[in-house]
């Protein structure tokens, strides 16, 4: 009954957060099994979490970053770095994205900050408006990816799952995502006959891997430092820190101290320097330096416009969350998680094909529901059936996270694909046509992540 409630409220068109809560409220009241109150502790309680505090701060570090002027240097250094070659700023729009990851957390930040400039610039080099919105929401799902990643704080959350395990487990996988959208853009290229957008250029291209090997080199040769010379780690940090910035001011760099956001953030919880909760903070504190103080793009009054808007997504993240811990609560106090897990064990016993058929339950939900409240219901279902299977927990949650991104992409609650609608001022029919190439480096994806968890589970099991 409670999930034909949940339907029957999702069908009249009512908001799945307040469906999730209404169902369950009108359950209690109709079946009389517990006191109505119930339903409030229990949403308060579900969200009275330490590991939940990094969401709001996660979002104000993107929104800070996003409104810094951030992303114009991001989309400089790939334009550096990757526009020479052919369909370049097809390339340009993947790394912009690796890198605007690091620092956004979610596939639509990345999609409304960074794809503004990319189909703009696409469309003015000739690029046909559906080819620039494809590969924007393509590489848009690399956001909640490659850490920082809110899906992954609140399936860490959910699932009880290191964060910082996850955070490195969508490292490798990340980057198989954009080698295969680039890939991709290299085909439609030769297939075209497109060529490059920029010059090939030593001193620029030169300059562009100097500040890839810079940020690659500075975590090598801190952690060098403090283990060989056994150095002061907090010291050597600082002085490392303050080199950087002399580098930064000498050599003009483009991105080197916003891309060095993930790595002091990954590097701060591998070291057990802070916990993904303080990671967030110190990322924002990250912010705040490079807005305020060093690139003095932000001022007061749009600090005040950034928090505001901030605390509005964190009001609308937290209360599906709320939602979602009574409604998965009513699932496993009614027995439907139990009757759920034992149909599909009586089904199969076998990972993989308890994998496949999660895999596509995952993508069939994500086309429907915003990632963050079908994790909240996904994980009381299917988590339980991946301990009694034997499946790795962190390698589960990147397979969810990735499958739900996926669903961003599409009808009928396609957030990203919404807003790429939007910013290219295409209808969402052909939008949705423009995505469908792009769904084929993405499966793939999928598929080697799923059924080689070796390639996700590397670097956790290495710090962890």
């Amino acid at each position: 009954m409670l999930k034909i409630l949940f339907l029957l409220l999702m069908s009249g068109g009512i908001p799945v957060s307040i469906a999730m809560a209404g169902a369950s409220l009108i359950y209690l009241f109709w079946t009389q099994s517990s006191p109505p109150f119930v339903v409030i502790h229990r949403m308060v309680s579900g969200i009275d979490s330490f590991p939940l505090l990094a969401v709001p701060f996660f979002i104000l570090a993107g929104n800070l970053m996003n409104n810094a002027g951030i992303t114009n240097r991001i989309y400089n250094y790939a334009l550096a770095l990757v526009g020479w070659m052919k369909g370049g700023l097809g390339h340009v729009n993947v790394v912009g994205s690796v890198v605007f990851a690091g620092m956004s957390g979610t596939a639509i930040a990345d999609a409304a900050g960074l794809g503004t400039i990319e189909i703009k610039a696409m469309k003015d080099h000739g690029y046909s408006t559906e080819f620039a919105v494809g590969v924007t929401a393509a590489s848009a799902t690399l956001g909640p990816i490659i850490p920082p990643s809110l899906p992954f704080v609140i399936y860490g959350m959910m699932a009880n799952v290191s964060v910082g395990s996850l955070f490195l487990a969508g490292i490798l996988p990340g980057a198989l995502m954009a080698i295969l959208m680039m890939v991709t853009v290299a085909y439609f290229a030769h297939k075209n006959n497109w060529g490059s957008d920029v010059k090939f250029e030593w001193p620029r291209v030169f300059k562009a891997l100097a500040e890839t090997a810079v940020v690659i080199g500075w975590p090598i040769g801190v952690w060098g430092l403090v283990t060989w010379l056994e150095t002061p780690p907090q010291l050597t940090v600082f002085v490392a820190l303050g080199l950087l910035f002399i580098a930064d001011k000498v050599f003009n760099f483009q991105a080197v101290l916003p891309i060095m956001t993930p790595v002091l953030l990954i590097g701060g919880m591998t070291t057990g320097v802070f916990t993904p909760t303080e990671g967030a903070i110190a990322a924002c504190v990250w912010a705040i330096i490079l807005g305020f103080f060093w690139y003095r793009t932000l001022h007061f009054k749009m600090f005040v416009k950034i928090c505001l808007d901030t605390v509005e997504t964190t009001a609308t993240v937290m209360f599906i969350v709320a939602a979602a811990s009574i409604f998965g609560w009513m699932l496993t106090a009614t027995g439907v998680t139990a009757a759920i897990s034992e149909w599909v064990l009586g089904f199969t016993q076998e990972p993989w094909k308890f994998l496949l058929l999660a895999n596509l339950l995952m993508l069939f939900v994500g086309c429907f529901l915003e990632p963050t409240a079908a994790i909240t219901i996904l994980v009381p279902i299917l988590v339980p059936i991946c301990q009694k299977l034997g499946i790795d927990l962190v390698h589960f949650g990147l397979v969810m996270v990735l499958n739900l991104m996926i669903g961003l992409l599409h009808p009928p609650m396609g957030m990203v694909l919404f807003v790429l609608a939007r910013v290219a001022k295409l209808s969402v029919e052909r939008t949705t046509a423009a995505i469908l190439p792009w769904l084929f480096p993405l499966l793939g994806s999928l598929i080697v992540i799923t059924y080689v968890p070796s390639l996700v589970l590397w670097l956790p099991k290495k710090f962890f």
